[in-house]
């Protein structure tokens, strides 16, 4: 596969897959670290802008004069936000605070563009979810798929639990591959 002129700030496996499904494999990946605390009363959608904004000028301040891709996904329930999840106990509280309600799940994505140019798209998906038994909870934490990942993976079995999605799949996976395409396309990157 050919690659394209930019740079993913992101070690998600997701994401480059994503990117490469649509034949706009990055010729680097950089894993951007960065601190990625909430501040003190900030709100869900200013956190996930701030976060693909964040990741995206730490890896634009290694490699300048680069076409730098960064992407945040968080999922909330209200204005909570849901992190990684730690232990199994504390993933066992995400699957019983998700189960039965509906939740958004937030993507930003940022570029860089060589000239400093920064370009931005917030995607908000809503998933609707089933009411979980205690043994559908008990099975999805004993299958892991949570571990590494914000709340769960869309693309595993929790997709068996979501009775409704409005927006966009790839934006919960990691990555709204419309509007990423779009701002790679309006940067020059073809």
């Amino acid at each position: 596969m050919t690659t394209k002129d930019f740079i993913l700030a992101s070690s998600s496996p997701q994401r480059k897959r994503l990117l490469e499904q649509i034949g706009f494999a990055p010729k680097s990946v950089a894993s951007a670290n960065i601190d990625e605390a909430e501040l003190k009363f900030e709100k869900p959608l200013p956190y996930v802008k701030r976060m693909a904004l964040e990741k995206a000028k730490a890896v634009a301040n290694l490699y300048p004069n680069e076409n730098v891709l960064a992407s945040d996904t968080i999922i909330t329930v209200g204005l909570r936000i849901v992190h990684k999840s730690e232990t199994i106990d504390a993933q066992r509280q995400v699957m019983k605070l998700l189960s039965g309600r509906n939740h958004k799940v937030i993507s930003a994505v940022c570029l860089i563009d060589k000239k400093g140019k920064i370009s931005e798209r917030v995607v908000t998906t809503r998933i609707f979810m089933k009411r979980l038994s205690q043994e559908e909870i008990e099975t999805y934490l004993q299958s892991k798929e949570w571990v590494g990942v914000c709340g769960y993976k869309i693309e595993g079995m929790l997709a068996g639990f979501v009775q409704k999605m409005v927006g966009s799949f790839s934006g919960v996976v990691g990555l709204p591959l419309y509007e990423t395409k779009n701002l790679l396309e309006g940067a020059g990157i073809k």
